[in-house]
């Protein structure tokens, strides 16, 4: 690239997305704007170390979790007010998507100081890629603990017809299951475990006929349930064009064959294609 066209980075806060399993899925800018930063906050100093070590960086990092979130903010305000370069990151994908940030942002925004995003790796996006469902998307997040609380969002989000993304920790997931069968049964679903890691896995099913998961699961789910799934309504009659098609394979299928394909193939009731074959038999 050429240099002139390179982006300029100025003093601010900069939002660095990180890989959520694959250490190749981080961006070029992404590592320059970690490499220059004064400070980098991060939840796990000991996680994040591992990852600066993999790309031979040296910035400072600084614990940055939703337990010192507030204690910690007016401090790094400060550093910004001092035209400090300080990055944020999670222990995967986008900051503050489920991760600590938000108050941190929010008072950037109301200090009038600069907050960057720099784009990559999020489960949210990387599930909805390859669950087959429509792009028109809810994001949900972590659920609530408490069972009247979660009833009453299920309840809510079960009316909205657009995926519903959530994350969900493996070893509660059973849990879950039996709640998606109560109130999104007429919904497919995408179990992602693992994304972009070695032993990444994608579980699809109807949600009425999924089957609880193994025990032995750990770590984190993104789940990813469907836009609701309509019914086909059956033809009320059939036209001159598949009579044919039926007439002609009475020579070499038996009624029962021909029913089963056609009604399937021409989405008409089986009765229908049934009563048509008896009279044509007589």
């Amino acid at each position: 690239m050429d240099k002139n066209k390179q982006q300029i980075i100025n003093p601010g806060l900069y939002l660095v997305s990180t890989p959520i399993g694959n250490m190749e899925d981080i961006t070029i800018r992404a590592l320059n704007i970690l490499k220059i930063s004064d400070i980098i906050l991060c939840e796990d100093t000991r996680h994040s170390g591992r990852l600066l070590l993999n790309f031979q960086i040296k910035s400072k990092l600084l614990s940055y979790h939703k337990f010192n979130e507030n204690k910690v903010c007016s401090k790094i305000i400060n550093f910004l007010k001092d035209d400090k370069i300080i990055s944020l990151i999670s222990d995967a994908g986008t900051p503050t998507i489920s991760d600590p940030g938000m108050i941190l942002v929010n008072k950037c925004i109301e200090e009038n100081l600069n907050v960057y995003p720099v784009p990559g790796p999020s489960a949210v996006t990387s599930a909805l890629s390859v669950s087959g469902f429509t792009d028109q998307f809810i994001f949900y997040g972590f659920l609530p603990k408490k069972e009247k609380e979660l009833e009453n969002t299920f309840k809510s989000l079960s009316n909205l017809n657009y995926s519903i993304i959530f994350f969900i920790p493996a070893i509660k997931i059973n849990n879950y299951i039996k709640q998606f069968k109560n109130f999104f049964f007429d919904r497919k679903i995408l179990i992602a475990k693992e994304i972009t890691k070695i032993h990444e896995k994608f579980i699809r099913s109807n949600v009425d006929s999924l089957k609880e998961l193994p025990g032995s699961l750990k770590g984190e789910l993104t789940v990813v349930l469907s836009e609701k799934i309509k019914e086909k309504k059956n033809k009320n009659k059939i036209n001159e064009s598949v009579k044919i098609e039926i007439k002609e394979m009475f020579t070499k299928y038996r009624i029962k064959d021909v029913v089963e394909f056609i009604s399937k193939k021409e989405n008409l009731s089986k009765k229908m294609v049934y009563d048509f074959c008896l009279k044509q038999k007589k």
